[in-house]
């Protein structure tokens, strides 16, 4: 598989147009501001996020996409990720804003406030994809292009700096880490948590990843492969279904990170983005978004 096959596979992809951000309050959070904001994802549809902004820094910071979990809650989403609610183990826009980074929560598309049947989610959700399948579309397309839009609003800030964008996400999130940096070439560094298992052993198919004839051209480790020059780690629970086969993975994509870094680490227990697994990522994100090294050989450490 190469990167054109892969996004032709996702079908009639939306129409972006600028993020055009409108700023709905400001809440002091010491280390970081938390502003609700609201921004276009594409032409005709705008949606609410939040975004964390350190406080006391004058330099360009690197600024990170947070994407939430499915937890099989679709009334959840950007709320649990900058630890307004939910599990605290995923406020990971929270604890990375004050490490330094500037940190976007979202919600995808048929999530918390973008979940547009709170009487029915799933049916939402399952009628979200439909429609797109029989309009030559995917939901996998959609979430990518709005995940794309949100590096466009980070960009677009003149307290980022555009060459240092990541991507992290667990479960759901995780997942999407591994197509995210493949979609947009400005995701320099990405962080999967518990969401590397590929389409022949997942468990079950999350509606977003049904992305017809993927198989004929090849599978998760392939699109993996695909995620070079960005720089990658991968982390997931010994004990958790949705990262079997991490270690397999690796050492079938690590041959194609000639200039991008691919790091893991397996954690004994199941599926959570548990203390050590959340200062790995960090410590990660530190290495290659804070400094980013003229010159990254391929690596692949435990």
């Amino acid at each position: 598989m190469d990167r054109e096959k892969l996004i032709s596979l996702l079908g009639r992809l939306p129409e972006k147009g600028s993020p055009d951000l409108n700023v709905i309050d400001e809440v002091d959070c010491g280390s970081y501001l938390r502003r609700t904001i609201e921004y276009s994802v594409e032409r005709g549809e705008r949606v609410r996020a939040f975004l964390c902004m350190p406080v006391g820094r004058r330099e360009r910071l690197p600024a990170l996409v947070c994407f939430h979990q499915h937890a099989g809650n679709r009334l959840l989403g950007k709320s649990e990720v900058v630890g307004l609610l939910g599990d605290s183990d995923q406020a990971y826009a929270k604890e990375l804003a004050e490490r330094g980074y500037i940190t976007l929560a979202t919600d995808a598309i048929c999530f918390e406030d973008r979940c547009q049947n709170k009487e029915s989610p799933d049916y939402n959700h399952v009628h979200q994809l439909h429609i797109r399948l029989i309009e030559g579309k995917t939901l996998l397309g959609k979430v990518l292009s709005d995940v794309s839009s949100g590096v466009d609003l980070l960009a677009s800030l003149p307290e980022v700096d555009p060459g240092r964008i990541g991507f992290i996400g667990h479960s759901y999130g995780g997942r999407v880490a591994l197509f995210a940096p493949v979609f947009d070439r400005r995701i320099k560094s990405s962080v999967c948590s518990c969401g590397s298992a590929n389409y022949r052993s997942m468990p079950g198919i999350q509606f977003d990843f049904v992305v017809p004839g993927i198989l004929e051209y090849g599978d998760i480790e392939d699109i993996v492969c695909l995620i070079e020059p960005a720089n990658l780690f991968i982390t997931g629970g010994e004990e958790d279904k949705w990262s079997v086969g991490i270690d397999s993975l690796v050492s079938r994509a690590a041959p194609s990170f000639t200039r991008g870094a691919i790091e893991t680490y397996v954690h004994p227990g199941g599926h959570n983005f548990a203390a050590e697994m959340r200062r790995r990522a960090y410590e990660f994100l530190d290495k290659y978004l804070n400094h980013q090294p003229a010159n990254q050989s391929a690596q692949v450490i435990p």
